[in-house]
Protein backbone atom coordinates (compact mmCIF):
# COMPACT_ATOMS: atom_id res chain seq x y z
CA UNK A 1 0.00 0.00 0.00
CA UNK A 2 1.40 3.28 -0.95
CA UNK A 3 -0.46 6.97 -0.23
CA UNK A 4 1.38 10.08 -0.82
CA UNK A 5 -0.92 12.87 0.69
CA UNK A 6 -0.32 16.39 -0.83
CA UNK A 7 -1.55 19.48 2.06
CA UNK A 8 -1.76 22.89 1.81
CA UNK A 9 0.73 23.71 5.31
CA UNK A 10 -0.76 27.84 5.47
CA UNK A 11 -4.23 29.74 4.54
CA UNK A 12 -4.70 27.79 1.03
CA UNK A 13 -3.60 29.08 -2.72
CA UNK A 14 -0.17 27.52 -1.94
CA UNK A 15 0.03 26.57 -5.36
CA UNK A 16 -1.17 22.64 -4.61
CA UNK A 17 -2.66 22.61 -8.56
CA UNK A 18 0.74 23.17 -9.64
CA UNK A 19 2.59 20.37 -7.14
CA UNK A 20 -0.30 17.99 -7.36
CA UNK A 21 0.08 17.96 -11.63
CA UNK A 22 4.01 17.23 -10.94
CA UNK A 23 3.13 14.55 -8.46
CA UNK A 24 0.19 13.16 -10.83
CA UNK A 25 2.75 12.35 -13.35
CA UNK A 26 3.94 9.35 -11.09
CA UNK A 27 0.51 8.57 -9.93
CA UNK A 28 -1.89 6.07 -10.93
CA UNK A 29 -4.86 7.40 -8.99
CA UNK A 30 -5.80 10.95 -7.63
CA UNK A 31 -8.10 11.34 -5.17
CA UNK A 32 -9.51 14.37 -3.70
CA UNK A 33 -10.80 14.11 -0.33
CA UNK A 34 -12.28 17.44 1.13
CA UNK A 35 -13.87 20.64 0.32
CA UNK A 36 -15.94 22.12 -2.85
CA UNK A 37 -15.94 23.98 -5.01
CA UNK A 38 -14.60 26.81 -3.08
CA UNK A 39 -10.88 25.44 -3.92
CA UNK A 40 -9.30 26.30 -6.70
CA UNK A 41 -6.08 24.50 -8.28
CA UNK A 42 -4.56 26.50 -10.99
CA UNK A 43 -2.33 24.02 -13.31
CA UNK A 44 -0.33 26.04 -16.36
CA UNK A 45 0.43 24.06 -19.73
CA UNK A 46 2.37 25.34 -22.27
CA UNK A 47 0.63 28.40 -22.49
CA UNK A 48 -2.86 27.32 -21.54
CA UNK A 49 -4.16 27.87 -17.94
CA UNK A 50 -6.30 25.93 -16.45
CA UNK A 51 -8.76 26.62 -12.75
CA UNK A 52 -9.82 23.31 -11.16
CA UNK A 53 -12.24 23.76 -8.72
CA UNK A 54 -13.78 19.54 -8.40
CA UNK A 55 -12.29 17.65 -10.73
CA UNK A 56 -9.10 16.08 -9.24
CA UNK A 57 -5.65 17.69 -11.03
CA UNK A 58 -4.97 14.08 -12.41
CA UNK A 59 -7.71 14.31 -15.00
CA UNK A 60 -4.62 16.11 -17.47
CA UNK A 61 -2.80 12.89 -17.51
CA UNK A 62 -3.41 10.40 -19.21
CA UNK A 63 -2.90 7.04 -17.28
CA UNK A 64 -4.33 8.61 -14.14
CA UNK A 65 -7.81 7.66 -12.49
CA UNK A 66 -9.40 10.22 -10.44
CA UNK A 67 -11.72 10.04 -7.45
CA UNK A 68 -13.96 12.62 -5.76
CA UNK A 69 -14.20 11.12 -2.49
CA UNK A 70 -16.76 11.02 0.27
CA UNK A 71 -15.46 13.75 1.78
CA UNK A 72 -16.39 16.26 -0.66
CA UNK A 73 -19.69 18.29 -1.19
CA UNK A 74 -20.34 18.12 -4.47
CA UNK A 75 -22.49 20.80 -6.66
CA UNK A 76 -23.82 18.79 -9.49
CA UNK A 77 -24.17 21.98 -11.92
CA UNK A 78 -20.90 23.48 -11.67
CA UNK A 79 -19.58 19.60 -12.07
CA UNK A 80 -21.08 19.73 -14.90
CA UNK A 81 -19.57 23.18 -15.94
CA UNK A 82 -16.08 22.30 -15.37
CA UNK A 83 -16.05 18.35 -17.12
CA UNK A 84 -17.81 20.11 -20.16
CA UNK A 85 -14.72 22.90 -19.83
CA UNK A 86 -11.79 20.09 -19.41
CA UNK A 87 -13.88 17.99 -22.39
CA UNK A 88 -14.14 21.12 -24.84
CA UNK A 89 -9.81 21.98 -23.79
CA UNK A 90 -9.27 18.66 -25.44
CA UNK A 91 -9.07 16.29 -22.23
CA UNK A 92 -11.53 13.03 -21.68
CA UNK A 93 -13.62 13.31 -18.63
CA UNK A 94 -15.35 9.76 -18.50
CA UNK A 95 -16.28 7.00 -15.79
CA UNK A 96 -13.40 5.37 -16.91
CA UNK A 97 -11.18 7.93 -15.55
CA UNK A 98 -13.28 9.66 -12.95
CA UNK A 99 -15.17 8.31 -10.19
CA UNK A 100 -17.35 10.13 -7.76
CA UNK A 101 -18.06 8.52 -4.42
CA UNK A 102 -21.68 7.56 -3.65
CA UNK A 103 -20.99 8.96 0.09
CA UNK A 104 -20.44 11.98 -0.89
CA UNK A 105 -22.67 14.97 -0.14
CA UNK A 106 -24.61 16.93 -2.68
CA UNK A 107 -24.40 21.06 -2.26
CA UNK A 108 -27.86 22.62 -3.40
CA UNK A 109 -29.37 25.81 -3.91
CA UNK A 110 -30.88 26.31 -0.76
CA UNK A 111 -27.45 25.38 0.78
CA UNK A 112 -26.22 28.40 -1.81
CA UNK A 113 -28.53 31.16 -0.73
CA UNK A 114 -28.27 30.64 2.57
CA UNK A 115 -24.61 31.41 2.75
CA UNK A 116 -25.17 34.75 1.22
CA UNK A 117 -27.82 35.19 3.44
CA UNK A 118 -25.57 35.19 5.99
CA UNK A 119 -22.60 36.63 4.56
CA UNK A 120 -24.74 39.43 4.27
CA UNK A 121 -24.78 40.04 7.95
CA UNK A 122 -22.94 41.32 10.74
CA UNK A 123 -21.68 37.33 11.62
CA UNK A 124 -19.71 37.00 7.65
CA UNK A 125 -16.42 35.77 7.77
CA UNK A 126 -15.53 36.18 4.03
CA UNK A 127 -16.83 32.74 2.46
CA UNK A 128 -16.81 31.77 -1.35
CA UNK A 129 -20.80 32.06 -1.14
CA UNK A 130 -20.34 28.49 -2.61
CA UNK A 131 -22.59 26.96 0.30
CA UNK A 132 -20.01 24.43 1.65
CA UNK A 133 -20.69 25.42 5.29
CA UNK A 134 -24.25 24.37 4.80
CA UNK A 135 -23.99 21.30 3.28
CA UNK A 136 -21.63 20.32 5.83
CA UNK A 137 -24.08 21.51 8.43
CA UNK A 138 -26.79 19.67 6.73
CA UNK A 139 -24.31 16.32 6.36
CA UNK A 140 -23.59 16.65 10.61
CA UNK A 141 -27.42 16.86 11.50
CA UNK A 142 -28.13 14.31 9.27
CA UNK A 143 -30.32 15.94 6.83
CA UNK A 144 -28.07 16.21 3.82
CA UNK A 145 -28.39 14.39 0.21
CA UNK A 146 -26.29 11.83 -0.93
CA UNK A 147 -24.84 11.80 -4.41
CA UNK A 148 -25.89 7.97 -4.66
CA UNK A 149 -29.33 9.61 -4.47
CA UNK A 150 -28.96 10.68 -7.93
CA UNK A 151 -28.94 7.24 -9.46
CA UNK A 152 -32.79 7.78 -9.10
CA UNK A 153 -33.40 11.21 -10.52
CA UNK A 154 -37.31 10.93 -9.53
CA UNK A 155 -35.82 10.37 -5.97
CA UNK A 156 -33.41 12.79 -6.22
CA UNK A 157 -35.68 15.17 -7.41
CA UNK A 158 -38.60 14.95 -4.46
CA UNK A 159 -35.50 15.05 -1.89
CA UNK A 160 -34.23 18.20 -3.29
CA UNK A 161 -37.89 19.64 -3.17
CA UNK A 162 -38.31 19.25 0.21
CA UNK A 163 -35.11 20.23 1.01
CA UNK A 164 -35.66 23.52 -0.47
CA UNK A 165 -39.15 24.10 1.06
CA UNK A 166 -37.16 23.38 4.08
CA UNK A 167 -34.61 26.09 3.22
CA UNK A 168 -37.33 28.85 2.61
CA UNK A 169 -38.79 28.96 5.79
CA UNK A 170 -35.04 29.71 7.10
CA UNK A 171 -34.95 32.46 4.22
CA UNK A 172 -37.99 33.90 4.99
CA UNK A 173 -38.11 33.86 8.60
CA UNK A 174 -34.58 34.39 9.99
CA UNK A 175 -33.17 36.75 7.00
CA UNK A 176 -35.80 38.50 5.75
CA UNK A 177 -35.12 36.57 2.01
CA UNK A 178 -37.46 35.60 -1.44
CA UNK A 179 -37.76 31.81 -1.42
CA UNK A 180 -36.31 29.78 -4.09
CA UNK A 181 -39.14 28.30 -6.45
CA UNK A 182 -38.83 24.67 -5.11
CA UNK A 183 -40.44 22.61 -7.87
CA UNK A 184 -37.85 24.70 -10.49
CA UNK A 185 -34.70 23.82 -7.71
CA UNK A 186 -36.02 20.32 -8.05
CA UNK A 187 -36.84 19.77 -11.66
CA UNK A 188 -32.75 21.77 -13.05
CA UNK A 189 -31.46 19.18 -10.62
CA UNK A 190 -33.13 16.27 -11.32
CA UNK A 191 -31.74 16.91 -14.93
CA UNK A 192 -28.21 17.16 -14.27
CA UNK A 193 -28.15 14.19 -12.04
CA UNK A 194 -29.15 12.16 -15.23
CA UNK A 195 -25.92 13.46 -16.25
CA UNK A 196 -23.57 13.33 -13.45
CA UNK A 197 -25.50 9.48 -12.44
CA UNK A 198 -22.22 7.94 -14.72
CA UNK A 199 -19.44 8.44 -12.33
CA UNK A 200 -21.03 7.19 -9.03
CA UNK A 201 -19.19 4.52 -7.68
CA UNK A 202 -18.13 2.72 -4.41
CA UNK A 203 -14.96 4.56 -4.24
CA UNK A 204 -14.22 2.72 -0.97
CA UNK A 205 -13.74 -0.47 -3.06
CA UNK A 206 -11.90 1.33 -5.64
CA UNK A 207 -9.23 2.72 -3.41
CA UNK A 208 -8.40 -0.76 -1.39
CA UNK A 209 -8.45 -2.66 -4.12
CA UNK A 210 -5.54 -0.30 -6.21
CA UNK A 211 -3.75 -0.61 -2.96
CA UNK A 212 -4.01 -4.47 -2.71
CA UNK A 213 -2.66 -4.38 -6.42
CA UNK A 214 0.30 -1.82 -5.29
CA UNK A 215 -1.03 0.75 -7.26
CA UNK A 216 0.15 4.21 -6.66
CA UNK A 217 -2.34 7.03 -5.19
CA UNK A 218 -2.29 10.34 -4.20
CA UNK A 219 -4.38 12.06 -2.19
CA UNK A 220 -4.81 15.78 -3.17
CA UNK A 221 -6.42 18.57 -1.11
CA UNK A 222 -8.13 21.48 -0.66
CA UNK A 223 -7.69 24.55 1.24
CA UNK A 224 -5.01 24.27 4.28
CA UNK A 225 -3.95 23.28 7.63
CA UNK A 226 -5.12 26.91 8.82
CA UNK A 227 -8.22 26.50 7.72
CA UNK A 228 -9.09 23.31 9.06
CA UNK A 229 -12.02 22.99 10.98
CA UNK A 230 -10.87 21.95 13.84
CA UNK A 231 -6.96 22.89 13.97
CA UNK A 232 -7.32 26.37 11.58
CA UNK A 233 -7.87 30.42 12.73
CA UNK A 234 -11.32 29.15 14.02
CA UNK A 235 -14.18 30.71 13.18
CA UNK A 236 -11.71 31.85 9.88
CA UNK A 237 -11.46 28.49 8.60
CA UNK A 238 -13.49 26.01 6.21
CA UNK A 239 -16.10 24.02 6.99
CA UNK A 240 -13.98 20.51 6.39
CA UNK A 241 -10.71 18.69 7.71
CA UNK A 242 -8.18 19.80 5.68
CA UNK A 243 -5.24 18.15 7.77
CA UNK A 244 -3.81 14.48 7.63
CA UNK A 245 -7.05 13.44 9.40
CA UNK A 246 -9.09 14.28 6.35
CA UNK A 247 -7.43 11.55 4.45
CA UNK A 248 -8.50 8.89 6.64
CA UNK A 249 -11.96 9.97 6.45
CA UNK A 250 -12.57 11.62 3.95
CA UNK A 251 -10.86 8.70 1.13
CA UNK A 252 -11.52 5.68 3.99
CA UNK A 253 -8.21 4.73 3.91
CA UNK A 254 -6.25 3.50 6.46
CA UNK A 255 -3.04 5.29 8.28
CA UNK A 256 -0.52 3.14 8.08
CA UNK A 257 -1.21 3.50 3.87
CA UNK A 258 0.33 6.80 4.01
CA UNK A 259 3.76 6.80 3.01
CA UNK A 260 4.97 10.29 2.04
CA UNK A 261 3.34 13.84 3.24
CA UNK A 262 4.46 16.29 0.90
CA UNK A 263 3.41 20.00 2.58
CA UNK A 264 2.58 22.73 0.20
CA UNK A 265 3.95 26.65 1.85
CA UNK A 266 4.24 29.65 -0.65
CA UNK A 267 7.85 31.48 -0.36
CA UNK A 268 5.69 34.03 1.77
CA UNK A 269 2.27 33.57 3.09
CA UNK A 270 -0.97 34.81 2.00
CA UNK A 271 -4.75 34.34 2.90
CA UNK A 272 -8.48 35.20 1.50
CA UNK A 273 -11.27 35.79 3.79
CA UNK A 274 -11.40 37.49 7.13
CA UNK A 275 -9.21 35.94 10.09
CA UNK A 276 -5.70 36.97 12.10
CA UNK A 277 -2.73 37.30 10.16
CA UNK A 278 0.31 38.00 11.89
CA UNK A 279 2.79 38.90 9.24
CA UNK A 280 0.49 40.92 6.71
CA UNK A 281 1.90 43.66 5.06
CA UNK A 282 0.35 46.71 3.12
CA UNK A 283 1.27 49.39 0.91
CA UNK A 284 3.82 49.14 -1.78
CA UNK A 285 5.34 46.05 -1.02
CA UNK A 286 1.97 44.27 -0.39
CA UNK A 287 1.31 45.32 -4.06
CA UNK A 288 4.47 44.17 -5.16
CA UNK A 289 4.13 40.52 -3.61
CA UNK A 290 0.99 40.16 -5.02
CA UNK A 291 0.80 41.45 -8.57
CA UNK A 292 -1.70 43.27 -10.61
CA UNK A 293 -3.73 40.23 -11.73
CA UNK A 294 -2.45 40.80 -15.26
CA UNK A 295 -1.23 36.80 -15.29
CA UNK A 296 -3.04 33.50 -13.31
CA UNK A 297 0.73 33.43 -11.23
CA UNK A 298 -0.45 36.74 -9.58
CA UNK A 299 -2.08 36.44 -5.51
CA UNK A 300 -5.99 36.57 -6.63
CA UNK A 301 -7.89 33.76 -5.99
CA UNK A 302 -8.61 31.21 -8.41
CA UNK A 303 -12.50 30.84 -7.56
CA UNK A 304 -13.29 34.26 -6.70
CA UNK A 305 -11.00 36.51 -7.73
CA UNK A 306 -10.43 38.43 -4.51
CA UNK A 307 -7.41 39.54 -4.58
CA UNK A 308 -5.44 37.94 -1.50
CA UNK A 309 -3.23 39.35 1.45
CA UNK A 310 -0.15 38.83 1.35
CA UNK A 311 2.48 38.31 4.07
CA UNK A 312 6.26 37.76 4.95
CA UNK A 313 6.55 33.94 5.67
CA UNK A 314 5.40 32.55 8.70
CA UNK A 315 7.72 29.97 10.49
CA UNK A 316 5.75 29.59 13.25
CA UNK A 317 2.28 28.79 11.74
CA UNK A 318 4.48 26.10 9.28
CA UNK A 319 6.29 24.03 11.93
CA UNK A 320 3.03 23.87 13.38
CA UNK A 321 1.52 22.64 10.39
CA UNK A 322 4.80 20.21 10.27
CA UNK A 323 4.58 18.74 13.39
CA UNK A 324 0.07 18.06 13.19
CA UNK A 325 0.57 16.39 9.72
CA UNK A 326 3.71 14.93 10.29
CA UNK A 327 5.27 16.08 6.91
CA UNK A 328 7.70 14.18 5.79
CA UNK A 329 9.23 16.85 3.18
CA UNK A 330 8.27 20.20 1.98
CA UNK A 331 7.36 22.02 -1.79
CA UNK A 332 8.16 25.90 -1.74
CA UNK A 333 6.13 27.69 -4.25
CA UNK A 334 6.70 31.06 -5.92
CA UNK A 335 10.49 31.36 -4.65
CA UNK A 336 10.86 33.85 -7.76
CA UNK A 337 8.40 35.81 -6.65
CA UNK A 338 10.76 37.41 -4.30
CA UNK A 339 13.62 37.98 -6.32
CA UNK A 340 14.86 41.37 -6.08
CA UNK A 341 13.43 42.43 -2.30
CA UNK A 342 16.50 43.16 -0.33
CA UNK A 343 16.05 42.23 2.86
CA UNK A 344 13.63 39.82 3.36
CA UNK A 345 12.05 38.52 6.38
CA UNK A 346 10.78 35.24 8.04
CA UNK A 347 8.35 35.27 11.21
CA UNK A 348 10.40 33.06 13.97
CA UNK A 349 8.23 33.85 16.68
CA UNK A 350 5.30 35.85 17.76
CA UNK A 351 5.37 38.63 20.35
CA UNK A 352 2.30 39.04 22.61
CA UNK A 353 1.73 41.02 26.19
CA UNK A 354 5.45 41.31 26.36
CA UNK A 355 6.15 37.14 25.90
CA UNK A 356 7.82 35.71 23.42
CA UNK A 357 5.84 32.33 21.65
CA UNK A 358 7.45 29.75 20.04
CA UNK A 359 3.94 27.81 19.16
CA UNK A 360 1.25 28.77 17.44
CA UNK A 361 -1.69 29.74 19.62
CA UNK A 362 -5.15 28.08 19.05
CA UNK A 363 -7.26 30.30 19.95
CA UNK A 364 -7.44 33.33 17.51
CA UNK A 365 -7.99 36.26 19.60
CA UNK A 366 -4.96 35.69 21.12
CA UNK A 367 -3.36 35.56 17.62
CA UNK A 368 -4.85 38.32 16.23
CA UNK A 369 -3.03 40.29 19.46
CA UNK A 370 0.38 38.63 18.50
CA UNK A 371 3.12 40.34 16.99
CA UNK A 372 5.94 39.11 14.36
CA UNK A 373 9.51 38.80 15.60
CA UNK A 374 11.04 38.74 12.02
CA UNK A 375 15.02 37.79 10.95
CA UNK A 376 15.89 39.33 8.32
CA UNK A 377 17.87 37.47 4.84
CA UNK A 378 19.41 38.84 2.55
CA UNK A 379 17.56 38.72 -0.97
CA UNK A 380 19.21 37.87 -4.16
CA UNK A 381 19.05 39.82 -7.33
CA UNK A 382 19.69 36.67 -10.36
CA UNK A 383 16.40 35.87 -12.10
CA UNK A 384 15.71 31.95 -10.72
CA UNK A 385 13.08 31.63 -13.14
CA UNK A 386 15.48 28.68 -15.25
CA UNK A 387 17.27 27.31 -12.40
CA UNK A 388 16.72 23.33 -12.93
CA UNK A 389 18.60 22.42 -10.06
CA UNK A 390 19.29 23.59 -6.28
CA UNK A 391 22.93 24.80 -7.30
CA UNK A 392 21.35 27.06 -9.91
CA UNK A 393 19.69 28.86 -7.44
CA UNK A 394 21.72 31.97 -5.82
CA UNK A 395 23.21 31.23 -2.36
CA UNK A 396 21.09 33.44 -1.22
CA UNK A 397 17.90 31.76 -2.26
CA UNK A 398 19.54 28.70 -1.00
CA UNK A 399 19.96 30.43 2.78
CA UNK A 400 16.52 31.44 2.93
CA UNK A 401 15.50 27.66 2.07
CA UNK A 402 17.97 26.74 4.18
CA UNK A 403 16.25 28.84 7.24
CA UNK A 404 12.91 27.50 6.52
CA UNK A 405 13.25 23.72 6.60
CA UNK A 406 15.44 24.57 10.10
CA UNK A 407 12.11 26.48 11.63
CA UNK A 408 9.54 23.68 10.41
CA UNK A 409 12.35 20.68 10.78
CA UNK A 410 11.13 19.32 7.39
CA UNK A 411 13.31 19.63 4.25
CA UNK A 412 12.54 21.04 1.54
CA UNK A 413 12.56 18.68 -1.88
CA UNK A 414 10.56 20.99 -4.85
CA UNK A 415 11.03 24.65 -5.68
CA UNK A 416 8.56 25.82 -7.89
CA UNK A 417 10.45 28.86 -10.06
CA UNK A 418 7.59 29.55 -11.92
CA UNK A 419 4.19 28.68 -13.42
CA UNK A 420 5.52 26.16 -16.13
CA UNK A 421 5.60 22.55 -15.59
CA UNK A 422 9.47 22.25 -16.28
CA UNK A 423 9.67 25.55 -14.00
CA UNK A 424 10.36 22.93 -11.18
CA UNK A 425 13.59 22.41 -9.24
CA UNK A 426 13.81 18.57 -7.33
CA UNK A 427 16.20 18.14 -4.83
Amino acid sequence: MSITVLLGAQWGDEGKGRITDALAADADIVARFNGGDNAGHTITIGSRVFKLHLLPAGIFRERCLNLIGNGVVLNPIHFLKERNEIVAAGFPVTPENLQISEAAHVILPGHIALDAAREATQGGIGTTQRGIGFAYSDKAARLGLRAGLMRDPERFAGAVYEHTQRVNRALEREYRRPPLDAQAVADQYAEAARHVAPYLANTFRTLHRALAQGRRVLAEGAQAVMLDIDHGTYPFVTSSNATIGGVLTGLGVPAQAITRVVGMAKAFCTRVGAGPFVTELDGELALRLRGTGANPWDEYGATTGRPRRVGWFDGVALRYAAQMNGLTELALTKLDILTGLDPLRICVAYAYHGAQLEDFPQDSDILAQCRPIYEELPGWQADVRSARSFDDLPAEARAYIARIEALAGVRVTMVSVGPEREQLVVR
